[in-house]
Formats: structure tokens, sequence, C-alpha cells
């Protein structure tokens, strides 16, 4: 049976009261008291109960961290971005993965506010304005997370217009007129912005989307789902001479199922991601994609939601809107990034 508060101070020899002081007020406990007291604590193996101090002072030493795929390394460094901003705070992340489906998602959140957590960092699987706010009315702050807020909420996000169009004005530039979209469903903020963006940059080129686009739209945005639409473009004629995906997941699953198919990248197709996650630069191909600043999107939010949490009196909410950049490896056939879309710096993040 586990150490309880009772047994350490029978052990140190003083009351209970004594050893509550230790837990939560120690600066009240004379100096030789507190050390017999801890001294009890380790050698009993003593593990205060954090969950019941938490409801007593009202507050969490925890975030809960709500993401859509887990299994996506574009939200493995976001979540390591809030993970070393949150522990330098003397805070734990709770993660969370939603696979994208309301439900699970509304499960977690209601778990989390059960938990009395400090914050809820989240990128919903939609909008979830209406359930979101009554989280905050109910004194829970929440931050969303690669996704854009109103004025009364705050939130860190990506230019992903503006990522689309750049990939694909690269492609352009490269003299491509055929050219592939691989999106996943428009309801999801992410990838209808990036293919408003694809679209900016053919007009802005004087190109009709009409006779320059194909696209192919999959349920999911992983590598499955890539592998699926290389089949399919595969099959139409006449074969688009580019393709730009909406992540980089679709990308490598594109990429295999094109080696497995004898197509050479980029001689017969080259290909554009979006993330640029770590396994981009070591395909096969090497994967010319739109960097996001992944982890400091994670810190950012981080920081703001603390900041609201600890200070809810004087916070200002803030929009954070960073800049994605292009950069250019074998995939595409470019020796070198188009000038001004890439480099090694990340650009700060702009307030919306």
């Amino acid at each position: 049976m586990a150490a309880g508060m009772k047994d350490v101070a029978s052990l140190a020899g003083v009351a209970v009261g004594t050893v509550s002081n230790v837990l939560n007020h120690p600066d009240l406990v004379r100096p030789l008291t507190r050390a017999r007291v801890e001294a009890a604590m380790e050698q009993l193996g003593f593990i205060p109960n954090g969950s019941a101090r938490q409801l007593r002072a009202g507050r969490s030493r925890c975030l809960g961290l709500v993401v859509l795929d887990v299994t996506n390394p574009f939200f493995t460094e976001v979540a390591r971005g809030v993970e070393d901003y949150a522990q330098a705070a003397g805070y734990a992340v709770i993660l969370c993965n939603s696979d994208e489906a309301d439900d699970k998602e509304r499960r977690y959140l209601r778990v989390l506010e059960e938990q009395r957590v400090r914050g809820i960092l989240i990128t919903p699987v939609h909008g979830r304005a209406p359930e979101l706010r009554r989280i905050r009315e109910r004194g829970t702050p929440v931050v969303l997370l690669d996704r854009p807020g109103s004025a009364g909420q705050c939130s860190v996000a990506v230019d992903d217009r503006r990522g689309g169009e750049i990939a694909v004005s690269h492609l352009i530039g490269l003299g491509h007129r055929r050219i592939a979209l691989v999106n996943g469903p428009v309801a999801i903020r992410q990838c209808a912005d990036r293919r408003r963006g694809a679209l900016r940059a053919m007009e802005r080129a004087g190109l009709d989307p009409a006779d320059v686009l194909t696209e192919v739209t999959v349920p999911a945005m992983n590598a499955r789902a890539g592998a699926a639409a290389a089949d399919e473009l595969l099959g139409q004629g006449p074969r688009p001479t580019a393709v730009f995906c909406t992540n980089d997941m679709l990308a490598l699953g594109l990429l295999r199922r094109l080696g497995q198919a004898g197509v050479a990248v980029p001689a017969d197709l080259a290909v554009v991601g979006y993330d640029d996650i770590e396994f981009a630069a070591d395909a096969a191909v090497p994967l010319t994609s739109v960097r996001q600043p992944k982890y400091q999107l994670g810190r950012a939010a981080a920081e703001l939601l603390l900041d609201e949490a600890d200070r809810p009196d004087q916070h200002e909410h803030r929009r954070f809107v960073f800049k994605p950049e292009l950069v250019a490896r074998a995939s595409s056939g470019a020796a070198a990034a188009v000038p001004g879309t890439t480099g090694s710096e990340v650009t700060p993040p702009v307030p919306a």
C-alpha cells in the first residue's frame, strides 16, 4: 500500500499539518523540520496527491494539447514547442489525438475540463467556435493552434494562402503548365487556403486554372492517400507534369508509388509538398516543400496560453500569423529556391 501523509508524519515525528505545510507552504516550516519531513518522504517513497492539491488550489499544473493526427510529424514538432515552453514554466502537457473526428475531439475537451487543466491548445477539426467559447466562459483559457481566430481569442497560424501560392508559383516558374493539386477535404481550413493560394498563383501568372489545374481530393492527409492519388493521376491523360501536395505525408506517399510505377521524379513528374517535415529532406528523392515554423508555432501558442492563464486581467488577446517559405530540393528539379521565397531563418510572426 502506498504511504500516506500520516505515515510520513509518524516517521518524521511531526503533526500531519506540518507535512501538509512542507508540501504546500514550505516557507512556514523551519529548515531542520522540513529536512526531516522530506527525508521521511524519500524513505517511504511518498508521492503527493497532485490532483487533490490542484483542486484545493483551484488550478492545475497541466495544459491540454489537442491535435488532429499525432502520427503526422508536423504535429510532433508543434508539440515539442509546446512542451519545451510549458516545462520551463513548470507545467506538464496532456497530448490528445482527435483523429480528425468530431466526437473524439468533444470527449477529449470534456475530460480536459474535468481535469481542471490550466488551459487548452487545440487545432480543431472544424470551427467549434460555440463549444470553445463556452469552455472559455467557464474559466479555461483556449488558444487556437494552426488556426486563425477571432479578435476575442488568441490564435497562432501560418499564412497558408501564401504557402499555396509560392508552391505553385515555383512550379510555374519552372515552366509547368499541367499541374495537379492533391488536396484533403476543403472543409479543413488549411486545405481550402492552400488551394486558394494555388489558384491565385495561376491567375497572377495569367493562366486559366480550368486549363492548367487537375484536382485530386483525398479523404485523409496521409501517405496511403498520397499513394492512391498517384494511382489516379497515372491513370489520367494527358498526365500532369507537376504535382503540388498540400502536406508532406501526401507527397511522400505519392513519391513512393511513383517510384514503384517507374515514373522518374522530377524528369517525368515534379513534386512539391507542404510542411517540410524532418523526413522531407531524407526522402529517396529529396522533397521540395513549403516550410512552416512548426516548433515556433507550438512555443508561441503555449506562451499566449500561459500569459492568459496567469495574467487574466492584464492579458490582451493576440493573433500571430507566421510566413511560410519554400525550400527547393531535387523533387521539383530546381537547383535553388525561387528568390525571395526561401531561407534558413524563420520569419517572425505578424500580429493579425
